[in-house]
Formats: C-alpha cells, structure tokens, sequence
C-alpha cells in the first residue's frame, strides 16, 4: 500500500541521474517554456534548481522509522493524551510538483513508553520532503509512530493548502484540505477522538 510504504525503490543511487543530467533536464524544461538558457539570469539557474531541489527532496534521505527508533519508559506512569499540535511543513504535490504548505497535528496514547517530541516533528517533517498526496502522508505519519511505538492509538490531522489548487487550474486561493488518520482507541473510541479535536481547537 502506497500510503505506509517504507522503502524507497530506486534509492540505492544506482540508477538515479548524476548532478549533470539533472541540471540539463532543468534546462530543458527553461527551453520548454520558451525562455533562453543564455541569458545572464538564468545560466546559473539550472544548478541551483537541482541543488534546491536536493534540499527540498530531502525526506528520501531520511529513514523515519530510524527517526523514532529511540523511546523512553521513565513516564512515572503517564498514559495519558500526548499531542504535539500545529507542527509546520512544506510538501510537494506528486501530480504536478507544485508545494502543499501545512500543518500537521499528532497525538498518541502510550502504553509505558514515549518518544521524544521533537521526534514527532522530525517525521512531519521527512514525509513531507517528498512528493506527497496529503491523503498518503497523513497516513504514513500515523502508522509510522504506530509501528515504532506500539501505543494504545495515534491520531493524525493534517490541515493544508495545495498551490495546485491555488495557483492553476480552479485557482481557489485559500482553500484548505484537512485530513485524519486514527489507529487503536483513536479509531474504535469516538470520545477519544472528540478529546483530540477538542484540544486541536481549544485554543484557537
């Protein structure tokens, strides 16, 4: 399933093109668009692009199971709600490369042991550095933790913008698409999903 694959086919550098071929590509699609690659402005560009794009891809670098592999037990009994809320991010959508701009709200409920919470921003953060359905990310976030961590339930809301949207086609400025993903109690008790959004929203 597309949603919480974990590895990466065509990530071992084998076949992946070099910096050169990369850059040529940009220059091609500069060519396309009917620009001259010549000109002072743009001569630079095709590195840049690819060295952006390196930076802004990142997330298939990174292994977010690895990310959460260390967990903490010294709780003094703690199972209670944890919610790491209004956590940003940047995605691209895979369709037509253009950015989603986010964000994410996670919580769990453990069952003896935690994680770090800038770990959970940490894998925000890898899913969204690639090309992205919100729908697939919004999942790959939830079972990831649920996976590392073994908790009682995770629940995932995502909130985003798609410049897909925004700025071709319907060209609906301002539009959000929210998304959820619920695992264990999260999922088969609806009181513990009104606790969640209750807290999202607390204070907003």
């Amino acid at each position: 399933m597309d949603a919480i694959v974990k590895s990466l086919p065509g990530n071992d550098g084998e076949n992946r093109p070099t910096q050169a071929e990369a850059e040529e590509a940009v220059r091609t699609l500069l060519r396309w668009i009917g620009d001259d690659v010549t000109r002072e402005g743009l001569i630079d560009t095709p590195k840049r692009v690819a060295n952006a794009y390196r930076e802004l891809f990142s997330g298939y670098e990174q292994d977010a199971e690895e990310e959460l592999g260390r967990t903490f037990e010294e709780v003094a009994g703690y199972d209670d709600i944890v919610l790491v809320k209004d956590i940003p991010f940047f995605s691209h959508c895979e369709h037509h490369m253009v950015p989603i701009i986010g964000k994410a709200h996670v919580a769990y409920l453990p069952d003896g042991k935690v994680l770090g919470l800038s770990k959970i921003a940490r894998v925000v953060e890898i899913f969204g550095r690639r090309l992205q359905t919100q729908e697939s990310m919004t999942a790959q976030v939830a079972h990831s933790i649920d996976d590392a961590l073994h908790p009682r339930g995770v629940a995932v809301m995502i909130e985003a913008e798609h410049m897909c949207m925004s700025m071709r086609g319907i060209k609906k400025q301002g539009s959000t698409t929210i998304t959820t993903t619920f695992t264990g109690q999260f999922k088969t008790d609806p009181h513990e999903q009104v606790r969640f959004m209750t807290l999202i929203r607390g204070s907003n």
